[in-house]
């Protein structure tokens, strides 16, 4: 990970660490660099990028921003206004657009945000080229051959322009259409939209195949975006669906590039649950590629258990959908995801996409004939506890010999019963160290024993 950019974009509270003035820099790099991209191959045709955004009142303000920059290079803009994430990356890789920005801090409050560059394949941006954004914005860019202290500016003919595309955006909608193999006419379902970008999207998805479609959380007014809503407080989403008595339930988060569910009892599906479910669903129709999914390191032990007992076999990836998708396409791998609900089925997306993920849980209950508990039943979720390190430096911390030996002896004593994982948090001064076991007190003990060694060797802070 960069200066600006994590493994999720330049994200930041907005107009303090990320400002217009980032987002018009990012846009002049864009447009100048893949049109010369294009001029170096012949092309003398103005680069195109698609822009879409969340419900932030932030957002409005950095796609102006953008917009300017994109322009000011030469490069023409394309906008989708409010839509998802997932909607973006698939414009920008079916409208062959050379590349994509979506503006939004997925699941954080309102006063954040973030530009998640997406390439031309509808994929998280290649590291190679965002390393070139942040030396832009550091004022130290070579590429082509030199160095750039500044970028030239279009003239006349050349100054590029913004289109208004939200029919892209509808296109997006019916592709989602598209995709239902069943009729959901009979079934009620709960949505609740965060009132972020899904908001004017998944009830229309539902309604078209004939769900009885209840939804709630769907009126931003530019600061109500995830608050107390959406996937992060989904406790709303499980109340709504037992006092109305729904069949099933499904949470975005405030970009909809993840979702969660809730069954008709009103328990929580989470990410791994659904990764679980469909896998199996998938394996029982011989459509499970590899006979493998991908989960990251943070999936729970009792997920993977699980998957052992119906014989599916697994691949854990460091945390983030980047690192999943990336070994999904190296491998050929069709499902795979996070516990949080970013879910890639890379037949049908090049990213997370949280109204896909409800639409394929919906046609793994109507091809089972199953309700959701009985699809999730199988899979017991292990207690877990995570404590959060500060350290003066992650790599000697974790590093340390005695550190080491702590957590190799608490997984001695765990064997076959559970799991330790000690990993530096990519983005803060942390150590994270987490027990999964059979009960709270045994993962306590477990994670103590090492944090006591990080303690007493003087790593803490």
């Amino acid at each position: 990970m960069g200066k600006y950019f994590g493994t999720d974009g330049f994200r930041g509270t907005a107009n303090e660490n990320l400002t217009a003035d980032h987002a018009y820099k990012v846009g002049r790099f864009l447009g100048w660099y893949y049109g010369e991209l294009k001029r170096h191959n012949g092309d003398d045709t103005p680069a195109r990028i698609v822009i879409g955004k969340d419900t932030r009142r932030s957002s409005y303000m950095f796609e102006y921003s953008l917009v300017g920059g994109l322009t000011a290079s030469g490069a023409d803009a394309y906008l989708l206004h409010v839509t998802t994430t997932p909607s973006v990356a698939y414009i920008a890789r079916v409208d062959s657009f050379d590349c994509a920005v979506m503006i939004s801090a997925s699941h954080n409050p309102y006063y954040d945000n973030g530009l998640k560059l997406i390439n031309g394949k509808g994929e998280k941006m290649e590291d190679e080229i965002i390393n070139l954004v942040e030396d832009y914005l550091d004022g130290k860019l070579n590429v082509f051959g030199q160095d750039w202290v500044e970028l030239p500016f279009a003239k006349n003919e050349k100054i590029g322009r913004s289109v208004d595309y939200v029919s892209g955006r509808n296109r997006y909608i019916g592709y989602l259409i598209s995709l239902g193999v069943y009729s959901f006419r009979g079934i009620k379902v709960g949505l609740d939209c965060a009132n972020g970008a899904s908001w004017a999207i998944a009830k229309s998805v539902f309604d078209a195949l004939g769900a009885e479609t209840h939804v709630i959380n769907a009126n931003p007014n530019g600061v109500n975006i995830n608050k107390d809503a959406g996937s992060t407080h989904i406790e709303n989403l499980q109340k709504y669906v037992v006092e109305n008595g729904l069949d099933v339930g499904f949470a975005y988060d405030g970009d909809a590039d993840r979702c969660l569910c809730v069954d008709e009892n009103g328990n929580v599906i989470t990410g791994d649950h659904i990764l679980y479910i469909y896998g199996v669903y998938m394996k029982n129709r011989d459509k499970l590629v590899n006979n493998t999914i991908v989960a990251t390191v943070m999936s729970n032990f009792g997920f993977f258990k699980a998957l052992d007992d119906v014989g599916i076999n697994y691949a854990k990836t460091a945390v983030g959908d980047k690192y999943v998708y990336e070994y999904m396409k190296e491998n050929g791998c069709n499902i795979g995801g996070e516990q949080s609900g970013h879910i890639i089925f890379s037949k049908y997306a090049s990213t997370g996409d949280g109204i896909l993920t409800s639409l394929k849980m919906m046609q793994a209950m109507i091809g089972s004939k199953k309700k959701l508990s009985e699809l999730a039943a199988p899979l017991k979720i292990y207690p877990q506890v995570l404590v959060n390190v500060r350290v003066k430096d992650k790599t000697s911390a974790q590093t340390d010999p005695d550190v080491q030996e702590a957590v190799a002896k608490a997984s001695e004593e765990l064997g076959t019963t559970g799991r330790m994982l000690v990993r530096e948090s990519g983005t803060e001064p942390l150590i994270r160290v987490m027990a999964e076991a059979h009960t709270e007190e045994i993962c306590h003990k477990h994670v103590e024993s090492v944090v006591d060694v990080l303690r007493a060797k003087g790593h803490t802070v």
